[in-house]
Order: structure tokens, then sequence, then C-alpha cells
């Protein structure tokens, strides 16, 4: 099997100040979640340079921060101290992510029994729940029903009213238009 290099970024250049909200739209395999995951710290860019003030959250590929055998409840756990939190301060936070989640009993099985709307609803639920200074997402939204997406645009909107930094991939040119 060949390969060769591919440079799924290349002369970007990027200033989002706070408080804004950025969407970023693009076809398949244009570099939107390189760019997101560069800008989040998962990868390094191979030339150039990065610059984030703030504490992040980012929810940028179902799967991404969360163990399958442990339960929901650890991994509110486990993704909070990666975020840099006291087991303390996440203990606290713990009942607001559980409550917004709303998955009932799933919160104490073990989430690769998870289906993606659940699986969402928790990771969505912990990233907002912390409280970062810039929200990451990369197609989170596609997953879930109607009534939680709304719930998310709620939150969203309050992020927004709030000063809060989001930037957003998506091909819904409805979710940009939403929360852009």
């Amino acid at each position: 099997v060949k390969y060769h290099d591919f440079e799924a970024v290349k002369d970007a250049s990027l200033s989002v100040r706070r408080g804004e909200v950025v969407g970023i739209v693009g076809r398949n395999g244009s570099g939107k979640s390189t760019l997101l995951k560069v800008i989040a710290g998962v990868y390094r860019p191979s030339a150039g340079s990065v610059t984030v003030t703030g504490s992040i959250a980012p929810l940028i590929e179902l799967g991404a921060g969360m163990h399958p055998e442990l339960t929901g409840r650890e991994n509110i756990l486990i993704n909070g101290l990666l975020m840099g939190f006291s087991k303390q301060e996440m203990m606290r936070r713990e009942q607001g992510i559980i409550d917004f989640a709303d998955i009932g009993d799933f919160i104490e099985a073990p989430i690769k029994q998870y289906s993606s709307g659940m699986f969402m609803r928790l990771a969505f639920a912990v990233a907002t729940e912390v409280d970062p200074d810039i929200l990451i997402m990369d197609e989170v939204l596609a997953v879930g029903d109607f009534e939680f997406q709304a719930k998310c645009f709620d939150r969203l909107r309050r992020f927004r009213e709030s000063g809060k930094t989001i930037l957003i991939v998506t091909h819904s040119m409805g979710q940009i238009k939403e929360i852009c």
C-alpha cells in the first residue's frame, strides 16, 4: 500500500476573539476537523503556531475522551480530571451533568452499552457543565432527538450570551444560522 503526505490544513490563519461564535463549513476532507484538533491541542501543527487563551472543552469526535468499559458516572469524573478539575469539583458538578444528559439508569452502565445519542448526551453535558471559556464542537449535534437538540441549542445560546467562545464544524447551514 502506497501512501503520501497529505496536508489537511495548509497556510491557514485564523484569529478568533473572546466571545465570538465561529462556524466552519466545508467539504469532507477539507481539513475542518483537523483544524479543530490543532486548536484543541489534540494535534500539533507541523508548522506555525497556535495560541489559545482560556480553558477549552472539545467535543471533537464520538468516543474521544471516554472509556467504553467505565460507566457514565465514572466517565464524568475521568473527563473532568483530564480537563484539569479536581475530584471534588467534578463531584459538585456531577448532578447537573446527569440531569442535563437525561439518560436515566444508563448513567450506571458502561458506555459501550450506550446508543450514539446517549453517548452524545453525556459528552455534551460534561463539556458544557464544566463552563469552559472555549467550546469546540465537531458535528456533535447531528446525533440525538429533536428535544435534546433544542436543549443543546438553548445552552449554546446561553454560552454565547455570556461571552463564551464557540467554534463549530458542521455540514448543517441551519445549525450555523442557529448558533453563529
